[in-house]
């Protein structure tokens, strides 16, 4: 099996992320990433492991600050890692981050590297 390359199927991932957290759905986040994945936000000064800790990121900084997402830009770094350009709005205002997106052959999250600009 190969590594997901096509920009179009990245941006598919992409966007179903951003889609499912603007819906305040923990469920149909979760069902984008691997058991074992990893979301990495200095910002909160946090790593997140497996499905637990995405479950409760998602809840505290997405459900619980009301964020929504609008995709900027999406740029493709490699094979199997994209790097979405997003703004970022909620109960703690307005910022612009980076999501530096890792998926495997099956097209699932394995990684998320987060950073504000």
């Amino acid at each position: 099996m190969s590594i997901v390359r096509n920009t179009a199927s990245l941006r598919k991932i992409a966007g179903a992320f951003i889609a499912a957290t603007n819906a305040c759905d923990v469920d149909a986040v979760l069902t984008l990433f691997a058991s074992d994945a990893v979301i990495d936000d200095p910002s909160t000064g946090h790593r997140f492991d497996g499905h637990a800790g995405i479950r409760a990121y998602i809840g505290q900084f997405f459900v619980g600050y009301h964020t929504v997402t609008r995709l900027i830009s999406l740029e493709n770094l490699s094979t199997g890692l994209v790097r979405a350009r997003v703004d970022f709005t909620g109960d703690f205002g307005h910022e612009i981050g980076l999501l530096d997106i890792s998926v495997d052959a099956a097209g699932t999250i394995v990684r998320i590297d987060a950073s504000l600009e």
